[in-house]
């Protein structure tokens, strides 16, 4: 999925529990599902900063060059102003994007 793209809320909004809980019935199995989307999207958004940020690492050992890189900063600024996880992960429940199961109980 391409987070860039998401149009989850940046700020707190109040959301209807009987709307989150709707799909399940349990409003602690519908938090503890989108909490675990909600690791997966911060897991994939850590990955790609951190694959985007090595490419301006510098192979030197010297700590006497210290300089700003002003691509790393708007690198950095851009993935800061994204949604959180969280938002993101909230809004795929509500629009039903998030596939889960229950494995059957013997």
């Amino acid at each position: 999925m391409d987070y860039k793209k998401s149009t989850a809320a940046v700020t707190t909004i109040t959301r209807d529990r009987n709307e989150i809980d709707k799909a399940t019935d349990n409003i602690y199995e519908s938090i503890v599902i989108i909490a675990k989307r909600a690791n997966q999207i911060n897991a994939d958004i850590k990955k790609e900063l951190i694959d985007k940020l090595e490419e301006f690492a510098s192979n030197s050992e010297s700590l006497d060059e210290v300089f700003e890189n002003n691509e790393q900063i708007e690198v950095s600024r851009f993935y800061e102003r994204l949604p959180k996880a969280h938002a993101m992960a909230i809004d795929e429940w509500l629009e039903d994007k998030i596939y889960y199961r229950k494995p059957e109980s013997n």
